[in-house]
């Protein structure tokens, strides 16, 4: 065989070994990571059991970083003040006071500390100076410890802090295996937003395969919908299609929840298996996969919920690797 007859053989092998690899993860959202979680979406989401290794930061996403905190108009006032030419706390409070004393002496024509005379009156001016700024400071004391409770109060997000009993019922969804709240979180999810993510998971995977848009469109933000779209034409120029069936949750569990201006988010880690197998278009030949050996996979799915079409219902908005 000549040199150059084995190195177009090799090549040939190699096309065929790298067509083979992209076909196989080629599954819902090609393997990679897309989509958007709002203000979070270049926020990595906390680990949880069922991904306890970071999750893959977004590739493909069409909000822009920073962009969601600025459309929202959300101004994080500055809590700190200037600091003081006299320093902080009571020696502050002393000195910016025999400054003003002194100032008012001159002004009056008595000179810089009003006309005193000898060591008692100065040490009588130091006294004086001493218990307005005692006052002074017990006054603004009084207040701050009184303003304290509402602020915290206020950073705990909408409703009460979910109980340990709350946190326990609420694992039961997910198939029974995972689930929860989150301390971290400050929306709840109950039992049937847990089914709804699962059901999710299934029928998107299916309308993938069967590159059906519209059901795909009724399923997820018009942003996934559009990188699906992307990927199955790129899938039909290289001339394959999927066959996706038994779709089946293994483990699942709630990483975080939140609440943006008229949008709920839930970004869920999922482990699930499933039969995915790789066909050539045109005779359905297997390329990748086996119609009788499942695959397993574990991503992270955020969930997206608008208030204005809750009736809708949670659609998908992203989609990462684990």
């Amino acid at each position: 065989m000549s040199l150059a007859r084995s190195g177009s053989l090799v090549l040939a092998l190699a096309a065929t070994l790298a067509f083979m690899i992209d076909a196989a993860d080629a599954r819902v959202g090609g393997g990679g990571s897309s989509g958007s979680r709002g203000s979070r979406t270049y926020t990595a989401p906390p680990s949880t059991n069922t991904a306890p290794k970071p999750a893959a930061p977004i590739e493909r996403s069409m909000t822009q970083p920073g962009t969601a905190t600025a459309a929202q108009g959300v101004k994080t006032p500055s809590t700190a003040t200037a600091p003081s030419r006299f320093g902080s706390g009571f020696g502050g409070l002393l000195m910016g006071g025999l400054l003003g004393a002194g100032l008012f002496g001159l002004l009056s024509g008595s000179g810089l500390f009003g006309g005193l005379s000898g060591l008692a009156s100065f040490l009588g001016l130091l006294l004086q100076a001493a218990l307005i700024a005692g006052v002074i400071f017990l006054v603004m004391s009084y207040f701050r410890n009184r303003n304290q409770p509402a602020l915290a109060r206020a950073s705990t997000g909408p409703g009460p802090s979910p109980s340990l009993r709350d946190m326990l019922s609420n694992r039961q969804g997910l198939g029974g295996i995972g689930g929860g709240a989150t301390p971290g979180s400050d929306l709840t999810i109950g039992q049937d937003d847990y089914d709804a993510f699962e059901k999710l998971l299934g029928k998107v995977q299916t309308a993938y395969a069967r590159e059906d848009t519209n059901a795909l469109g009724n399923m997820t933000t018009p942003e996934m919908l559009s990188y699906f779209s992307q990927d199955l034409a790129e899938e039909q120029r290289k001339g394959v299609r999927f066959e996706v069936s038994d779709v089946k949750l293994l483990q699942g569990d709630l990483a975080e929840a939140w609440q943006e201006p008229g949008t709920d988010y839930a970004t869920v880690a999922m482990r699930f298996s499933m039969i995915d197998v790789t066909l050539d278009r045109n005779t359905g030949r297997v390329i990748a996969g086996n119609r009788d050996v499942p695959t397993e996979a574990t991503e992270l799915w955020t969930f997206r919920r608008d208030h204005r079409e809750l009736a809708e219902g949670w659609k998908l908005s992203a989609i990462q690797q684990a």
